[in-house]
Formats: structure tokens, sequence, C-alpha cells
């Protein structure tokens, strides 16, 4: 599906051109870091799975369609930077578990689906589609897609061979790794959409004539 992606995102109010753009590009990026690492620590753990539910994916949407594609993608990246050098920004990392480590870990592939998340939404959100809910409800939706399309078989992988696989509660990994990497946190990424969903379009409106 082709994109005319000419339209601004709520990132692009204000500056526009020469030095107030670039700290304002700066500013924002810095605060997206901020936000997702917070989001991050905001977790329920959902036993036995390895991986919480959290604020985070709520952070990656959020951000995705307010900055757009290009300025989420170097928020995203950003915070992975720091955290594949030992900052504890993600989820249940710590002053023991963190870096590179941390990220090759259970999380990794949702980590990665986070980029493509962010991509994907920033460019729907260029698209102006971040003006509607419903069409926002479906940006986001493929971007939760796109996160457990990564997440769910790198989490298999690491089960498979980290000798994690319980046979004894389980009928195979691909049961175990649904149970732990998917179906607790379908009715928590629901809400977490549906807000994002709501919250996009009504910023917009509160905006009112600066939309362009």
């Amino acid at each position: 599906m082709a994109l005319a992606m000419n339209d601004k995102v709520l990132a692009d109010l204000g500056p526009d051109e020469g030095t107030g753009l670039w700290i304002k590009r700066v500013v924002l990026v810095a605060l997206g870091i901020a936000a997702l690492a917070v989001a991050a620590k905001a977790q329920v753990w959902m036993w036995p799975s390895p991986v919480p539910i959290t604020l985070g994916t709520f952070a990656v949407l959020t951000i995705g369609a307010a900055y757009g594609p290009r300025l989420g993608l170097a928020t995203i990246l950003g915070y992975m930077l720091i955290g594949a050098i030992g900052f504890d920004v993600f989820a249940s990392s710590s002053a023991e578990k963190n870096g590179l480590t941390y990220m090759m870990g259970g999380t990794g592939g949702y980590l990665a689906g986070y980029v493509l998340a962010t991509l994907a939404i920033g460019a729907f959100a260029r698209a102006g589609w971040d003006r509607s809910m419903i069409k926002m409800a479906a940006a986001l939706l493929l971007g939760n897609i796109l996160i457990y399309a990564l997440g769910v078989p790198w989490l298999y992988r690491v089960i498979e061979t980290g000798g994690m696989f319980d046979a004894a509660q389980y009928a195979s990994i691909w049961d175990q790794t649904l149970v732990w990497g998917l179906t607790p946190y379908l009715m928590g990424d629901a809400i977490k959409l549906a807000l994002a969903a709501l919250l996009l379009p009504l910023a917009w409106k509160l905006v009112g004539k600066a939309r362009m």
C-alpha cells in the first residue's frame, strides 16, 4: 500500500528551520528516550513469562505517531544505543543484567519490533492517519503485530536453545512461547492501543489551527 507522506505530524509544530528546528529535534529525542525508559520500568509481571507487561509499547506507539518515521527512528535507536552500552533502561534490565547481553535475551525480538513499529506508525501518521481515531487504531494495530512478529519467534528460539522448555507443563515449545510471550499481554495491549488511538486525534483537535 503506497502512502502519500505529505502531512505534518505533531512534532513538526513549532520551529521549522534553522537553529530552532535543531534544538527542537534534540529536545524531542531526549524527551522521547526518557519517556521510553520510564515507561519500560512501569511494569507488571505475568508469571511464568520472562517478559513483563509494561507501558513501553504505549510509549513506542505514541512516539512513532507523534514524531513521524525519521525523528521516531532517531529516538528509538538512541534508546537502544543507551541500553546497549549498559544503562538500565529496559523493562527487566538491571545493574547485573544489561547491555547487549540483556538485548540478546527473551525480549530481544520485541525490542527489534519496536524499531519496525516506530517506522510503520510514523509513516502512517505522516500520511495523516493520526487525525482519525479509526485509522490511527488500524495503524497502531499493525505496529503491535510487527512487535509480536519479531518478538514471539525470537522468544521461541531463546526457549529452544536455552534449554528452557518445560515438557511437563507445555505441549510444545510453541505452546510455551505463546503463554510466555503473547496471550497474557493481549488485553493490556488492546487497552494501550485504544488509549493511543484516542490520544493522537485529540491532540490534533487541541492544536486547532496549528494543524496543517
